[in-house]
């Protein structure tokens, strides 16, 4: 099965705002369109990613959030 995402941060255990900030440093070192798969279990990341992939003018493409650790896929911009 293929994989949607081209690296990955596993964030869990870190609070706001380290997995934001560890995603953008991630980010920075990886190719227009490649996409990010990042995984945390910080309430706050609900609001923080989309915010952020607003602000930075990344693509969401995908997130879920209905079960722990939640799970976004960001594609860089």
């Amino acid at each position: 099965m293929d994989q949607d995402w081209d690296a990955e941060l596993d964030a869990t255990g870190l609070q706001c705002p380290l997995p934001v900030l560890k995603a953008r440093r991630r980010l920075r070192d990886m190719s227009e369109g490649q996409v990010l798969r990042i995984l945390t279990d910080d309430p706050a990341a609900v609001v923080d990613f989309p915010h952020f992939c607003d602000e930075q003018g990344h693509g969401m493409v995908k997130y879920c959030t209905s079960a722990l650790p939640f799970e976004f896929l960001v594609r860089k911009g």
